[in-house]
């Protein structure tokens, strides 16, 4: 039985996201974006490095996977 945060929580604990949307609005970045945004996208990479994804195909297949565990990280 899980107790308490997940490690990808912790991990994102200490993401300064003020600092991170003002750098993605400053380069103005998620402009035209359609699935993923910046936000999201770097919340992915950190998962993907978390579990040893060696490759976009990778990383894909792992989240497929497990669509049914995945839920909002917003």
């Amino acid at each position: 039985m899980n107790v308490g945060k997940t490690l990808f929580a912790q991990v994102m604990e200490y993401v300064p996201w003020k600092n991170f949307g003002r750098i993605i609005e400053r380069h103005n970045d998620d402009a035209g974006v359609r699935t993923l945004d910046c936000a999201d996208l770097f919340r992915v990479m950190v998962f993907s490095q978390l579990i040893w994804r060696e490759s976009l195909r990778d990383i894909k297949a792992c989240l497929l996977s497990n669509q049914a565990k995945l839920f909002l990280w917003g």
